[in-house]
């Protein structure tokens, strides 16, 4: 009788397994939950949308309760966190963050489901996001000028009609934090501006995944080369130039990193968590960006006692408001 076991060919756990057939188990992941016309404990509806379907990029949209049908609100382009390789803008956790942000910060947020790794290896989910991005930017009706890219868009009435683009915001947790980096890097040259004269206002990064070859601050020297974000990252971009220094990656030291004086946002919220392994290089990219000669404001929010993600993993704790009350008093 034939074995029915499926023979692995890469597992990073507790995360991933992969086997040789292809297929993928997310051993981790949080189970996803659908839309709701007006959530129970804070009435925000949601619902989820097509942004493109070559690629296939789609998007959960939420908002606040409205004082009056004509009422103009922030717009937060939201990045999930994951690894670049598991979560979901669908998932239980992250819907409901984004139910807690958007109810007390009163803002209209899009939480974008771009490609996974490994079916969909970066830079994958860094072009989806900054399509959906400019999918978004499309939406500013208080520009006339329209370009190519706007004119095969299908119009999303929560944005046309609720959306405030001299406010937009782009935010995420983790991997999703490490695309905000880059997405307002790509947003600040010359050749990369966004559809509708739309420019980005503001700019969170909680608990930012970047990592390099060599350790700093308080990181441990041993066992550092097959640390587990180092693993990750080679899964989930295997032909990245430079390797674990990409400059997308370590925006810092990496080879041929970019000045982060061209990050193209006006004010930057850097979140860490003192137990996270990732909050000295959080500090480390808030240092860099401070002295970088860029012309915004940056601030630098920790919350010590706690881990990495705590604020979506652990929602209902008092530290999980504390930081959801941070982030809404940024998006203003």
């Amino acid at each position: 009788m034939a074995s029915t076991t499926k023979e692995i060919a890469t597992e990073i756990l507790p995360f991933m397994r992969v086997y040789k057939d292809g297929s993928v188990d997310r051993l981790l992941e949080s189970p996803l939950v659908p839309t709701s016309p007006g959530d129970p404990e804070t009435g925000v509806s949601s619902k989820d949308i097509s942004i493109s379907l070559n690629p296939a990029i789609s998007a959960r949209l939420f908002l606040p309760p409205l004082n009056h049908n004509n009422q103009k609100l922030p717009v937060l382009v939201y990045f999930h966190g994951g690894g670049f390789c598991f979560e979901s803008a669908f998932s239980s956790d992250h819907h409901r963050f984004l139910n807690s942000l958007v109810s007390q910060a009163k803002v209209l947020a899009v939480s974008v489901e771009y490609r996974l790794a490994p079916e969909y290896p970066l830079p994958v989910a860094y072009e989806d996001c900054w399509y959906a991005l400019q999918w978004v930017a499309s939406h500013n009706s208080n520009h006339d000028d329209r370009d190519d890219h706007d004119q095969d868009i299908t119009k999303e009435t929560w944005l046309t009609n609720h959306g405030d683009f001299e406010k937009l915001y782009i935010g995420g947790d983790s991997a999703g934090a490490n695309i905000v980096h880059n997405v307002a890097l790509r947003a600040g040259t010359e050749s990369e501006s966004l559809p509708c004269n739309v420019k980005i206002h503001g700019a969170f990064l909680a608990h930012p995944y970047f990592w390099g070859s060599k350790p700093i601050g308080s990181e441990p020297k041993e066992g550092f080369e097959n640390a587990l974000e180092r693993l990750v990252w080679d899964f989930a971009y295997p032909s990245a130039s430079w390797g674990i220094d990409n400059l997308m990656i370590n925006p810092v030291s990496g080879g041929g990193a970019p000045s982060l004086a061209g990050l193209g946002c006006s004010r930057m919220l850097v979140c860490v968590a003192g137990k996270d392994r990732l909050r000295e290089r959080g500090v480390w990219y808030y240092e860099a960006v401070k002295e970088s000669g860029w012309k915004g404001e940056v601030e630098l929010f920790e919350v010590e006692e706690e881990d990495h993600a705590f604020h979506i993993y652990n929602i209902d704790s008092h530290n999980a408001n504390v930081m959801i009350k941070r982030l809404a008093s940024f998006l203003v």
